[in-house]
């Protein structure tokens, strides 16, 4: 029987959107810039205090969105990138942020992120984490979204992306992924509601 399928490898892996990455493949720092477009599409379905935080800003992609909107935003991250101050999110001794958290963290560290965040904003304050889709899946995830469910996950419709090292220049359009925003507002405690945006 001759084979009507063609692939490579990671074929079947780009068809779910699961990652076979090897650590050689993957950049050091887990450094993944995001498409700015996906702030845009997120200021057109969140309202947000007029404090933003990014705390893993990479180059500023998400950043200058929110300073070209008004907003006063703070950024740093753990790499000098030369933007934002160097600071790693994680263990800085920060114990308050009168406003909201919006980032794309780093995926291996996102859930301490999002402890972190939350854990620092005040009440009604918003924590939006830019993430796989397939972040929704897991059971060490599954113990966060029961104990701290997020109020609305967005999922792009239209594949937004993000570009290995900030190089957006000569980065191959990939659809393999699908991303979507997490978004917690403290203190909430009822259903996560599931949205689709652009």
């Amino acid at each position: 029987m001759a084979k009507d399928w063609k692939g490579d490898g990671n074929s079947i892996f780009k068809m779910i959107g699961a990652s076979n990455h090897t650590e050689k493949e993957r950049q050091t720092e887990d450094y993944y810039a995001t498409d700015p477009r996906a702030a845009e599409v997120l200021l057109q379905v969140e309202k947000f205090s007029h404090n933003i935080w990014e705390p893993a800003c990479g180059e500023g992609h998400l950043a200058e969105v929110f300073k070209r909107h008004g907003f006063n935003v703070r950024a740093s991250d753990l790499i000098d990138r030369g933007y934002g101050d160097v600071q790693d999110f994680l263990s800085m001794a920060v114990t308050e942020w009168d406003g909201d958290i919006v980032t794309n963290p780093p995926y291996r560290t996102a859930i301490d992120f999002i402890y972190k965040a939350l854990n620092i904003i005040p009440e009604g304050r918003k924590v939006c984490m830019f993430l796989k889709v397939q972040f929704l899946e897991g059971k060490t995830r599954k113990s966060l979204f029961t104990n701290t469910p997020p109020h609305t996950v967005y999922v792009f419709s239209s594949r937004v992306n993000c570009a290995m090292n900030g190089d957006f220049k000569s980065f191959k359009f990939n659809s393999a992924v699908a991303y979507a925003w997490f978004v917690w507002e403290k203190g909430y405690t009822g259903d996560t509601i599931l949205k689709w945006v652009n």
